[in-house]
């Protein structure tokens, strides 16, 4: 039986999988339950997810990566595996191709890892690396291999990518390890100085969909619950969107400058491109209310949210599996 091509947005948040020719096939959380005393596998993805700040002492629901990297080498390969086995996995794919993506800034042993992690658990044929921001502006629907300037932003769940693309490849890029996961950390921390209540991962990242906003007047409110630190009880209190946008206004300012060092540093021509087909922002964090005004207030360029931003890496995956066969040698790895 032929392999099928299959490209992967291996996320600090997400797992996303897509195979040639039948689209989007997995779309599931990057969380492994594991046995603490023996190590052992007991869920992943989704199932492990609900068990996240709720499981006994002997069992731990982990991320393997952190801020798009590898954080734990064997339970990376142990969720691939699991997630392609869930896909068909063997009966379906005989050595397949793997396109995987990672961060623009990662170093050359964190992409050995990536790489061997794919091979080692879905027996690939060949692996191919390629840089996320580059995936996701093709997968947004932006023309990069045209003589022209785009420019994307990606807020991922551990790190936001900035890139200024032209000729299919990158003119210049940064990458910093702010991002969804320290948005969920800013806004645990912003609740317990303020009201001295502990609440897990979980709260925090349900405030940042629900009533998160970064930018203008909105006026949700939430009711949540924790602990209280003073008295040790469960606490329930009222928190309201512009507590949101003060607790997450220095990360977003991060991310703010990053793309402003970006834009200073690309030659004028593309810069003059940008202003015409303005900026793409994908990736989980593009969701978060108020983050396209802000960004075009500060970059003064047009910002727009790309159509289902968590899902375009993935969607970008598909389309440059088509193009395996053009890419740089230094982007591939050959098994045997």
């Amino acid at each position: 039986m032929l392999s099928k091509d299959i490209g992967i947005d291996l996320g600090t948040a997400n797992v996303l999988i897509y195979v040639k020719g039948k689209g989007i096939v997995l779309d599931e959380p990057s969380v492994v339950a594991i046995d603490n005393k023996t190590r052992k596998v007991l869920a992943v993805g989704n199932e492990a997810y609900r068990m996240v700040g709720r499981t006994p002492g002997n069992i731990v629901a982990i991320r393997p990566l952190r801020d798009g990297v590898i954080a734990d080498f064997e339970i990376t390969e142990a969720m691939l595996k699991h997630f392609l086995a869930k896909i068909g996995g063997k009966s379906l794919f005989t050595r397949p191709r793997i396109l995987i993506c990672c961060p623009t800034n990662i170093t050359s042993v964190e992409q050995k890892a990536i790489r061997e992690a794919a091979e080692r658990s879905g027996g690939a044929r060949e692996v191919y690396i390629e840089e996320e921001p580059k995936v996701a502006a093709v997968g947004a629907g932006m023309e990069i291999f045209e003589p022209s300037g785009n420019m994307v932003v990606d807020i991922g769940g551990g790190t936001t990518d900035v890139a200024v693309l032209s000729m299919g490849d990158i003119v210049t890029a940064s990458s910093i390890k702010v991002a969804g996961d320290k948005f969920d950390i800013a806004i645990m921390r912003y609740i317990k100085n303020k009201y001295k209540l502990l609440i897990g991962e979980r709260t925090a990242e349900d405030i940042k969909v629900q009533i998160g906003t970064v930018y203008g007047g909105r006026q949700d409110e939430m009711d949540i619950r924790g602990r209280d630190m003073v008295t040790g009880l469960p606490q329930t209190i009222t928190i309201r969107s512009y507590e949101v946008q003060e607790a997450l206004a220095e990360s977003v300012s991060s991310i703010v400058q990053a793309s402003k060092n970006v834009l200073e540093r690309t030659p004028p021509e593309l810069s003059a491109d940008i202003i015409d087909k303005g900026v793409f922002l994908t990736g989980g964090g593009a969701q978060l209310h108020g983050i396209d005004q802000l960004l075009a207030e500060e970059l003064l360029v047009p910002v727009v949210v790309a159509e289902e931003p968590m899902m375009c890496v993935a969607k970008g995956t598909g389309k440059m599996l088509d193009y395996l066969d053009k890419l740089p040698a230094n982007r591939k790895k050959f098994f045997g």
